[in-house]
Formats: C-alpha cells, structure tokens, sequence
C-alpha cells in the first residue's frame, strides 16, 4: 500500500514535535483520545514486558486518531524508561526530581522509544528501538546545581534530564540513538516514509 499524502503526529509531546520539524516533514499534531495512565497500569497489572508496553502505548495514541481520520497516516509514539527492570515515572516537583537523580546516579538505565502508524483504524507499520544512558556519580550538591539550573522543563522528561539541552551535565554515556533517546525513532520511520512514498 502507498501512501501519498502527509501524516498526522498523534502527540502532545514538544521534543517529537522538534524532531520531526526539524526534518523539514509535512505533517499536523492532534493530542490523543485515550487515557494514557489507565492503560499502561493495566499493561503493568498484566505484567507485559517493557517493551511491549511501550509498543501498546504507542498504538494506543496512533490508534484513538485514527478512529477519527479516516484515510490518514496516524503516528503514534512513545518513550520509557527501565531502572532495575522496572519503569520509571515522571518526577512530580523539584524534590522529587533529586531523589530520582540520585536514584540514578553512577548506575545505567534503558530507554526504549516506539512508533506506530494506523491507517484507518488498521496498524500498517511499527517499530521499537532501545538505548542505554549511564549518569555520572553525582553528590548531592552536583544534583541540587543541576536541578535549580535545568529548571522545569526537566519534569516533563522521565529521566529528569533532556539529552539535547542540560542533559551532558549529567549523563557519562550514552549507547544507541540519540533520536530514540529524545523520544521518537527517527531513523526507522524515515525510512518507512521512503519505502510508502509518504510526502516528505
């Protein structure tokens, strides 16, 4: 099946919205219709891996447009992080965002980043893509510094840390793709807009 018209990124999220801008792609935001929190406890309740889960989250988002858009390309997408094989969750404030720090602190962690595209309530593509990120040992004065000095803008990001911004400051290494690691698998879904004939 090819595609020849532009997509629609089913996101609220401003780094995919930026990564995808900045290559130049013709395509339209609209915030999903689903209870993103309801189901991904019931994903954990069922005891999915990580990776599914956050594949489902990911067709979740793409699939609630889509109900909607009838012959669009929908792009549903999302990021998790695994600590000690569990999930991590957003900090809620300032504080909350050291204890995490510090929970992460000389250790690493595992980002997997999905992406699935709907075409008229039917999944025709999907990928998944995983990285590792290990955080320098940090004291507490270094992680305090570098909350007060990051800002807000870091509790929108799982990992407290925006690897595009403040997040070198903290991070020793990283293993695997930047774009993935950001929050959307770049270079997989290039390519499948090449291969569908996507407008890009």
């Amino acid at each position: 099946m090819l595609f020849n018209n532009t997509f629609i990124l089913a996101s609220s999220s401003k780094s995919r919205y930026k990564i995808l801008k900045n290559n130049n792609l013709f395509f339209s935001k609209l915030k999903p219709r689903c209870n993103e929190d309801v189901f991904k406890k019931q994903l954990i309740k069922k005891n999915n891996t990580i990776k599914k889960i956050c594949l489902e989250l990911a067709r979740l988002k793409s699939q609630s447009i889509s109900k909607i858009k009838n012959n669009k390309l929908v792009v549903g997408s999302d990021t998790v992080i695994s600590f000690n094989n569990k999930l991590l969750s957003k900090a809620k404030n300032a504080k909350d965002a050291e204890k995490k720090i510090r929970l992460l602190s000389g250790k690493t962690h595992f980002i997997y980043s999905a992406a699935s595209v709907f075409y008229n309530s039917k999944e025709v593509w999907n990928t998944i893509q995983k990285s590792s990120i290990k955080i320098r040992r940090l004291s507490d004065s270094d992680i305090s510094l570098y909350v007060e000095k990051a800002g807000a803008d870091i509790l929108t990001a799982v990992g407290c840390y925006q690897v595009e911004i403040m997040g070198p400051n903290i991070i020793e290494n990283v293993k695997g793709d930047l774009f993935n690691i950001m929050g959307f698998p770049l270079f997989p879904f290039l390519s499948f807009l090449k291969e569908y004939k996507v407008r890009q």
